[in-house]
């Protein structure tokens, strides 16, 4: 037990060292005090405890009280003076905290004016550096604002590439570089309004422009294009008599106001402008397909012709002017500025002209129907490519189209010599021409050198044997050929070229145009046999003519007469062809006029008797003929001998024809004898030799049939016509046996007609040997079927 007390105390006093050795926390002791059963014990011993230090407690203040009362007192004394200094100190701190206060804001006020003066000096170094960018901006302002684009540009290139990158840290060098760039387009604009006004002036002016640079030419090379008016209006003429009337061009019809050229009538300044101002702007490339595309779009407007440009030459002449316009510009800016234009462009672009020209020249010529008007063309044409071959370019296609101009320049003669032919026919009278003082006589020879010295020995007055219409053809085909030689002049053709040309249009002329108006000549219905014998008769001797036109083209053109043979003029055989015609004409008009005769043939196929005598009719017609034959003495010999030969041969086919002839249903026998004397009398016609120059019996041979199928049917020679009928030697050789089955059935049905026939013992034998006859001629007839 008492080992347990001991236990319990030592325990209590280490509980207690632990709460006085603790300030504010004591749960872990309090907890132990719990835990165990001792919680009175200890509070007993804690109140011990507390007891004995109240009494230390007292103890101590009881030794101290005495200090404690005078170290209060001292305190209190010392509070006095705390709160004395404790007002010093707040009037001491008031003071101080004032005096701070205005340190601080004066210190304040100094930091802002240094800060202010910082930033002064510092602005103003900005500013200094920033003024020349100003100063240079401002300029552009300016420069852009009184259009002066040119300087404007090198102030932007100073701006761009001196003045902005010292200022690049600035926020307002990119607001400015955006407004560059913006000033950039604006003086890129600002240049190409003043080149679409360039260009604007340049088609405005290429005309002018074109025409002086042709005047140029044609002066340089010493060309008179109006050289060949006068002699064009000489030889063209409508009539015979007349000339031809056209406007022909003034002498000054190509003199400008002043001697200008390009450059003097147009600025260039601003092409040359915009191509810098586009090279700086590193735009070159787009420049110059701008330009180009631009004068590409006016130059097809250039080669565009107008719509009445083949009416006058002043429409040729405007059209030109402005295509040598456009080239000569790109010319001298090729000359000046090649960068822009070069020599293989402007190549390029004449190649695709050249075409265009040509075929436009070619389609609107094509209308023209005046040869003044085409040799004032050609004139333009040659001008025109003599120009453009003094800058650099091919003109080999305008070569071609002068000579595609030239073919149909000589179509339009041909066409107007139609007319000039046709003029002369129609007053041509058709009868030799007859002279009757000398002066009319070597007027005719000076016309048409034809040489006869017996003419020349004749009395007046002469008689030529042609009419007027020979030497007027023959004077309008020199004039053709001269019209002809007008337009190969000046092409720079060698004289056998110009030689070759000239027979060559000179045949066509002949061969088409002149052939052409004789054979519709000659077809005339109105024309009479005379009429048609002089134009046979004329046709020899422009035949001979063709001499003499060879000789003429030698002499104008100087060409070798040893070379001449390559292209003869086909003269001859064009009028020997005109010639045959004719003479065809002429035996179809005289069949026609024999065919009128024959018609007054009033036959009475039912005749008794003959009458004696020819008929009536055929010796007009005969009569005719010897009269007509006497015309025929100009004639080449043949002519004749063929109108006497067809004559005679007409007439029997006549005679013929009206013995078939279906409308004849019965013949009696006089009116066969009556048609025996009329091939009696046209026997001694052809007997009589008419034309002379035949062979003995030539003509007779004509009425050789009728006269064997008369004889036959007069004699009544049957058993000589079936015995030797089929062999050469036969007598009726000639007479077929239908020919005589007709006729004979025609007698057969006059003998029904008499009424006493039958009772006639001779005619009733005669009508029974027709009938034999009749059935052996149609067993001849099937057998040679």
């Amino acid at each position: 037990m008492d080992e347990t007390s001991k236990e319990g105390k030592g325990r209590h006093d280490l509980l207690l060292q632990e709460i006085e050795a603790i300030d504010d926390y004591w749960g872990p002791t309090f907890r132990a005090i719990f835990d165990t059963d001792e919680c009175d014990a200890f509070a007993d011993k804690l109140d011990s405890r507390i007891r004995s230090h109240d009494k230390d407690i007292e103890k101590l203040c009881s030794a101290h009280h005495q200090g404690f009362i005078e170290s209060i007192r001292d305190l209190l004394e010392l509070k006095g003076l705390a709160n004395r200094i404790h007002g010093e100190v707040q009037a001491i701190d008031s003071d101080i905290c004032h005096s701070v206060t205005q340190l601080k804001l004066k210190g304040q006020e100094l930091a802002n004016a240094r800060r202010t003066e910082r930033n002064m000096k510092t602005t103003i170094e900005m500013l200094q550096s920033c003024l020349p960018v100003l100063r240079a901006y401002i300029k552009l302002q300016q420069q852009m604002k009184e259009k002066r684009y040119y300087p404007a540009l090198k102030t932007l290139e100073q701006l761009e590439h001196i003045h902005l990158p010292n200022i690049s840290h600035y926020r307002f060098s990119e607001h400015m570089k955006k407004s560059l760039a913006k000033v950039r387009e604006s003086i890129k604009e600002a240049s190409m309004v003043d080149l679409k006004d360039f260009l604007e002036s340049i088609r405005k002016y290429s005309p002018k422009i074109g025409e002086v640079a042709m005047r140029h030419t044609a002066e340089q090379l010493n060309i008179d294009i109006s050289a060949n008016s006068s002699a064009i209006k000489r030889l063209i003429s409508p009539t015979v008599s007349g000339e031809f009337d056209y406007e022909a061009p003034s002498e000054n019809e190509y003199s400008v106001e002043e001697d200008l050229s390009a450059q003097d009538l147009v600025d260039f300044s601003p092409v040359y402008r915009c191509l810098h101002i586009h090279t700086v702007l590193d735009a070159k490339e787009t420049y110059e397909n701008y330009y180009r595309k631009q004068r590409k779009k006016q130059a097809r407007l250039a080669l565009q012709p107008p719509t009445n440009m083949h009416e006058t030459i002043e429409g040729y002449r405007q059209y030109f002017h402005g295509i040598v316009g456009f080239f000569v510009v790109e010319d001298h800016v090729m000359n000046t500025a090649s960068t822009l234009v070069n020599r293989s462009y402007l190549d390029d672009v004449w190649n695709i002209a050249v075409s265009k020209i040509a075929s436009s020249v070619r389609t609107h010529s094509s209308y023209c129907t005046d040869p003044a008007l085409m040799l004032k063309i050609k004139n333009l044409v040659m001008l025109f490519s003599s120009t453009l071959k003094t800058y650099g370019y091919s003109v080999s296609q305008l070569v071609e189209l002068l000579q595609e101009i030239r073919d149909h320049y000589n179509e339009v003669l041909m066409q107007r010599w139609v007319h000039v032919f046709r003029d002369i026919f129609d007053e041509d009278n058709y009868h030799p021409i007859q002279v009757t003082t000398p002066a009319e006589y070597q007027r005719v020879i000076e016309s048409f050198p034809y040489r006869d010295s017996n003419l020349e020995a004749a009395p007046f007055p002469k008689r030529f044997p042609f009419s007027s219409l020979v030497p007027k053809v023959y004077r309008q085909i020199r004039n053709y050929i001269q019209a002809c030689l007008q337009f190969s002049q000046d092409l720079n053709l060698a004289d056998q070229e110009i030689d070759d040309t000239l027979r060559r249009y000179t045949n066509l002329l002949l061969t088409r145009t002149l052939s052409g108006c004789l054979s519709t000549l000659i077809r005339k219905p109105s024309l009479s046999l005379l009429q048609l014998i002089q134009i046979s008769i004329n046709t020899n001797y422009l035949e001979e003519s063709n001499a003499w036109l060879e000789e003429f083209i030698a002499q104008l053109t100087g060409a070798s007469r040893e070379l001449s043979h390559i292209a003869r003029l086909q003269g001859r055989a064009v009028f020997r062809d005109v010639r045959d015609d004719a003479e065809q004409q002429i035996y179809e008009a005289l069949k026609r006029k024999m065919d009128e005769f024959m018609e007054l043939a009033n036959y009475d196929w039912q005749l008794n008797e003959p009458s004696g005598q020819a008929s009536s009719f055929l010796m007009d017609l005969i009569a005719f003929l010897q009269s007509t034959f006497q015309a025929f003495t100009n004639l080449k010999e043949h002519v004749a001998q063929n109108a006497c030969l067809t004559a005679c041969r007409h007439i029997a086919e006549i005679l013929m024809d009206l013995l078939l002839s279906d409308d004849v249903k019965s013949i009696s026998m006089g009116a066969l004898q009556q048609v025996n004397l009329d091939v009696i009398q046209c026997e001694q016609f052809a007997a009589s030799e008419p034309v002379p120059g035949f062979e003995d019996g030539t003509l007779l041979s004509s009425f050789l049939d009728l006269r064997q199928l008369l004889d036959l049917l007069l004699s009544w020679d049957w058993s000589a016509y079936f015995h030797d009928y089929g062999q050469d030697t036969s007598k009726y050789l000639r007479v077929s046996p239908q020919r005589a089955i007709t006729v004979l059935e025609k007698l057969r049905e006059a003998d029904k007609r008499t009424v006493f026939s039958v009772l006639k013992k001779s005619e009733r034998d005669k009508k029974k040997l027709m009938e034999t006859v009749l059935r052996q001629l149609r067993q001849l007839l099937q057998s040679s079927a």
